[in-house]
């Protein structure tokens, strides 16, 4: 195509998703204060309703108020210790409300948010620490002597540490998972936060801070090479907390929502930390998934809106004492496709359980401050699961897809797949010290995503995997997640991850890793199974079928395909 197609390729695409939204969505993102930085958010609620729940935290309810109040105290304490706008500061842990409390100080005082995944072993964190830079590790007592390990080699001069036990309630409203009840262990040489923050006071120096500064370093979680630091601003933020809000979860402030992905992830980040004090909306926090604690918080609470995984869905509806409570007070329930895929099956069970019907939540990217598309109010006759797999919908207003040859660069009509390229307001600005990265990425305000995809067309977008992942069959394409998706609906199949694997005389063949559900192990033969997919997809996706015990996962409940890989030298093909 020539350049001058990409203008009418875009109003094209634009105006068919204007007029295909769904009438139950507004046409513009809302604001509820306007565009202004969260942390202003936070001092509204504050000033508005200062005692409604902010978080409820197994019981203990923190006020906006609080809120408010606590990260002013620990803005101030920052700037005692000399950290100025800019200043990298790193949070090494599990969710609880001393993550909120360290997120909204830190971009009080203009310092940059570095969160870091507390799975992380010593040279990961090593690594992240080193790259950011960082003064000040804000970790829990159990994370501290790694911290201790690497600290000399890092530019790291203060700890200061908390215990995910210290703001749980002697009589907890619901269960707690058991790494969240460990005694407090003493930290010599470490600051403790709380005390800190009774004897800390709430005024904090003046620093002139703007939506577009630098405001977070968000590393890819990748499942390849070193994580890369992307350079978020608190534009970023909001703009896609209040579409998110908008498009998405529909949260308003009457709702009441449940937050578990770990707040150290993007998009645990906008679920945890940020999606609270935007909608307004009271939010039931987590350390972690654990589905008594779930249905126990769902029914006391009466919560409106849940986002998970699809496995942490599916784990809940096999629980046998799900009957027991009484889930119908969800409203929306947005979910990911992970290792487990959204069927027309979970979606019934979900529905007959809680009234309320299971959508695929989004496509995103770190690089995007995540939360890119939606996909709500696209359900009817089950129009987005009998689609091409995996259904993302329709871009977030604002944001603009387009199509691109992976090699070229070149333009392609609509209904071709090739490389899917973003331009969003939470684009980030570049990779931490990576120019030349950076530069590959970008084009033009056009970031080149590397995921394989297609608009069709209606408009709706499909992903389709990584670019690295697409195999070549006999000269036919072949994605992954398509066959993945297609594949989880065996009833013997728990979860599934392909990979690609040198054929002489195909090219490439795809590789099916499969763990069986508990009651279908040593019953359902690897065989069995590869009937069963000829049966259900082409002859050239069919899959060769292993079964393992387990799959490798990221933090984040993303199959490592890389480590997938490294098992095919065990795999024997005709």
């Amino acid at each position: 195509m020539k350049e001058m197609d990409e203008t009418k390729y875009t109003e094209h695409l634009n105006d068919l998703w204007n007029k295909k939204r769904p009438k139950e969505l507004p046409k513009e993102t809302e604001y509820p204060f306007g565009e202004i930085l969260v942390t202003e958010y936070l001092s509204k609620r504050a000033e508005l309703t200062p005692d409604k729940a902010c978080l409820i935290y197994y019981g203990t309810e923190i006020s906006f108020k609080e809120l408010d109040d606590l990260s002013n105290r620990f803005a101030s304490y920052l700037a005692d210790k000399g950290f100025k706008k800019g200043d990298r500061i790193a949070v090494f842990m599990s969710n609880c409300p001393q993550f909120l409390i360290a997120f909204y100080g830190i971009l009080k005082l203009g310092c940059v948010h570095v969160p870091v995944n507390p799975m992380f072993k010593e040279e990961e964190l090593q690594y992240e620490l080193t790259d950011t830079q960082a003064e000040l590790v804000v970790t829990t007592d159990q994370l501290n002597s790694l911290v201790q390990k690497v600290k000399e080699q890092t530019d790291v001069k203060e700890v200061i540490t908390t215990s995910l036990i210290d703001l749980i309630p002697k009589t907890p409203a619901f269960t707690v998972h058991p790494m969240y009840m460990k005694e407090k262990l003493e930290c010599p040489g470490t600051v403790d936060l709380l005390t800190v923050l009774e004897k800390q006071s709430p005024e904090y120096p003046h620093v002139d801070i703007h939506l577009d500064d630098m405001a977070a370093l968000n590393y890819t979680g990748g499942t390849t090479g070193m994580p890369k630091g992307c350079v978020h601003t608190q534009r970023d933020m909001l703009y896609t907390t209040a579409s998110a809000c908008t498009y998405i979860f529909r949260l308003k402030e009457q709702d009441v929502g449940l937050a578990y992905w770990p707040a150290f992830w993007i998009a645990g980040e906008v679920l945890c930390l940020l999606n609270p004090v935007v909608s307004g909306a009271t939010h039931v926090l987590l350390g972690r998934w654990d589905t008594e604690a779930t249905m126990q918080a769902i029914e006391k609470y009466k919560v409106t809106f849940i986002n998970g995984g699809v496995d942490n869905f599916v784990e809940l509806l096999e629980e046998p004492s799900i009957s027991q409570y009484d889930l119908t007070s969800l409203k929306v329930t947005t979910a990911t496709s992970l290792s487990k895929k959204l069927d027309l099956e979970i979606r019934r069970k979900w529905e007959e359980l809680t009234g309320c019907i299971m959508i695929e939540a989004t496509w995103g990217m770190t690089e995007t401050n995540t939360y890119d598309t939606y996909t709500s109010y696209m359900y009817e006759d089950d129009k987005d699961l009998k689609s091409r797999p995996v259904f993302v919908g329709f871009p977030i207003p604002g944001t603009d897809f387009k199509v691109t040859d992976f090699e070229t660069g070149e333009l392609l009509p609509i209904g071709k797949e090739g490389e899917l390229m973003i331009k969003t307001p939470a684009l980030f600005k570049s990779y931490w010290n990576k120019p030349e990265e950076t530069k590959r990425a970008l084009n033009n305000g056009w970031l080149r995503t590397g995921d394989m995809g297609m608009i069709d067309e209606e408009g709706y977008i499909h992903f389709l995997g990584r670019n690295k992942e697409m195999l070549k069959v006999n000269g036919m394409s072949v994605f992954p997640p398509e066959v993945e998706v297609v594949l989880a609906r065996h009833p013997a199949v728990e979860a599934n991850g392909i990979v690609g694997m040198p054929h002489a005389k195909k090219g490439e063949v795809p590789i099916a890793f499969v763990k069986l559900k508990e009651k279908a192990v040593g019953t359902v033969t690897e065989e069995e199974i590869q009937k069963w997919c000829a049966e259900h997809m082409a002859t050239y996706k069919v899959p060769i079928v292993k079964v393992v015990e387990d799959l490798p996962m990221t933090a984040t409940g993303k199959i490592l395909k890389v480590e997938l890989a490294k098992k095919l030298q065990d795999v024997s093909i005709n």
